[in-house]
């Protein structure tokens, strides 16, 4: 079930003042976005190297040459680091989740005191 706009508005709200009051903390909860995941051409390439190795592991075991199968594997784990590294244009530490929203400051004790409003208005059944 999608958030409302309004619940979004508030997460976003919440973000910000978590990046505010504990930037350390709010940074080892954020996942790193380009662990696992790399370009388009870089996976592809990384897929065809990756097949192109475990031909050459097939090979190797219907041969039965070791050295052929140890190598294929090595090709192997090239084609999966070509995959996950990051394009070259793109930093290490970007994220891809699109434009950050910029509302207008408050003060953290105001925004946790509506918020508390809000909650105890809930729980008393006077909220929507």
């Amino acid at each position: 079930m999608p958030l409302s706009e309004h619940e979004q508005q508030l997460l976003a709200q919440l973000e910000k003042q978590l990046h505010q009051e504990d930037p350390r903390f709010a940074s080892t909860m954020q996942p790193e976005p380009t662990r696992g995941r790399g370009s388009k051409r870089n996976v592809v390439l990384g897929v065809v190297i990756a097949v192109v190795g475990l031909g050459i592991v097939l090979a190797g075991v219907a041969t039965n040459l070791i050295i052929l199968g140890v190598l294929g594997f090595v090709v192997m784990g090239v084609g999966v680091y070509v995959a996950i590294i990051p394009a070259k244009g793109e930093p290490a530490g970007s994220s891809p989740s699109g434009p950050k929203k910029s509302g207008s400051p408050k003060s953290s004790s105001s925004f946790l005191q509506n918020l508390e409003e809000k909650w105890d208005q809930r729980n008393q059944g006077g909220g929507k």
